[in-house]
Order: C-alpha cells, then structure tokens, then sequence
C-alpha cells in the first residue's frame, strides 16, 4: 500500500530547502575552487583592468538574481529541484525558461565571470572560459537526451521554440514558449 501524498505546500518547502542547500553547496564548491585559483594570479604580470570591477558586481548580482529565479521556477512550477541528481517532476518552460533554455547556467557562468572582473583574476576568467563549454557539453551529451526521453512532445516544441543559449531577437517570427 502507498504512503499518503505529502501536500502540496509541504512538499514546496521540502523542495525549496533542498534546492537551497543544493545551490548554496554548488556555488560554495565552484567559489572554493576559484579562489584557490587565485594563487597563479600572483605568478602573473598583469591583472584585469581596475574598471572591471564594477562590470563585476553587475553581473554577479545579475547571476545571481537569474540563478535564484531559476530555482524559484523549478520549485514552484518544476515541483522539484535544479539538481541533476533530484530533478523536477513537471516540465518547465515558465519564466526565464521561456527566452533560454538554460538560464540557470547562464547565471551561474554571470556569476562567475562577476567575480572574475570583481576581482580583477585573470584565473577565475580563464575558469569560467573554461567552464562555458563544459556546461555546454553537458546540456547537449546528457540533459537534453534525458529530458526528450522523460518528457518527449513537450520538450520537442520547446526545442524548436527556445534557443539553448541566447534569446532569440523579438520580431523574428519565434514567440517565446508557454507552458
């Protein structure tokens, strides 16, 4: 016999606190890793330009903003998390998702590269350069595969619909996808 169903709300907030400690052991573990790269900062000669540091903090507070709704979507309309290993039970192509198909990276590679201006690390940039096609070797070799395979129809049109990366140009003749 099946347990009861957790209800909605309960599971809402089941779902946010996992996504919240997911993201925060996510961005705690990518931080770590650049800031340890900072070290070869110091063998280099030169260091990004001093202007660079307000581009910085306007895109890590973009990232970051972005990264958070996407989490907020995925809990409250995905009815999960933005994890790999726990990810949500419903498609979602609401909010961000409906202009690219993987905000969630983009905030993250935003927030990344902010810190690279911020601190003006040449190593931090040179990661997050690093970074872009890995993330984009991992949506084409394995999310998207695995989310034809689950949610199949749905997610074909939103893949002729919603561009991968960049948000296609308004009045081309491609309206954002609704779900």
């Amino acid at each position: 016999m099946n347990a009861p169903a957790k209800p909605l709300f309960a599971q809402t907030w089941f779902n946010a606190f996992r996504s919240i400690l997911y993201a925060s052991g996510f961005i705690a573990f990518f931080a770590w890793i650049a800031l340890q790269l900072r070290v070869c900062d110091r063998n280099l000669r030169f260091t990004l330009p001093a202007a660079t540091v307000a581009l910085g903090l306007v895109l890590m507070l973009a990232g970051a903003a972005l990264a958070l709704l996407c989490i907020a979507t995925f809990v409250v309309r995905g009815r999960g998390t933005p994890a790999l290993f726990d990810p949500p039970r419903r498609f979602v192509a609401f909010g961000p998702y409906c202009y690219v198909r993987n905000p969630m990276y983009i905030g993250g590679l935003a927030l990344l590269l902010g810190l690279a201006f911020y601190l003006r690390s040449i190593s931090i940039l040179l990661m997050a350069l690093v970074l872009m096609p890995a993330c984009h070797l991992l949506v084409v070799l394995y999310e998207e595969p695995i989310l034809k395979r689950k949610f199949d129809g749905p997610y074909e049109n939103y893949l002729a619909t919603v561009a991968r990366w960049l948000p296609r140009i308004p009045g081309t003749g491609s309206a954002p996808f609704s779900s």
